[in-house]
């Protein structure tokens, strides 16, 4: 009997245990601080042009404006927002987002490298070996293993 007792006490702890971690974890991002809105404008025409401002205590301020363009009800929007990241770094992002998507600006986007770049000498290697191989087909002088396979692909 005892140890029956026993195995219910420790089901019962570990079930506990199962319940109390979504719980603790849901805690985690709950934020217990209210930050006040300093500025919150609005304005929506008949028309369907928008415009909204807002600004929190933290540094957080967002602006926007779009219009719908064209008969299919797309709408053009631009914009900005700006924060301040958890290392300290401010943020600041522009935006226009139209039928060519969402096109953020900041400083701190990734931006690839500008053309021309450095090609790498082995990818000039490839490439003027591929011009060799072109030429020698067009010349006939290449046959047998170096011609695509027509059973490629098939089971």
């Amino acid at each position: 009997m005892k140890l029956a007792i026993l195995a219910l006490l420790a089901t019962a702890a570990s079930a506990a245990t199962l319940y109390e971690a979504p719980r603790a974890q849901a805690r985690a991002f709950d934020s217990a601080e209210n930050v006040p809105i300093l500025r919150d404008d609005r304005l929506i025409d008949d028309d369907g042009k928008y415009n909204f401002d807002f600004e929190t205590a933290n540094g957080i301020t967002v602006s926007e404006s779009g219009a719908p363009v064209g008969e299919d009800g797309a709408i053009n929007s631009a914009g900005s927002f700006s924060y301040t990241a958890p290392d300290g770094t401010p943020v600041h992002v522009t935006f226009v987002a139209d039928e060519n998507g969402f096109q953020p600006q900041s400083d701190l986007l990734p931006v690839a490298p500008e053309f021309p770049h450095p090609i790498p000498q082995f990818v000039l290697d490839q490439i003027a070996f591929a011009a060799e191989e072109d030429a020698a087909r067009a010349r006939g002088e290449l046959r047998g293993a170096s011609q695509p396979s027509s059973r490629y692909g098939a089971p």
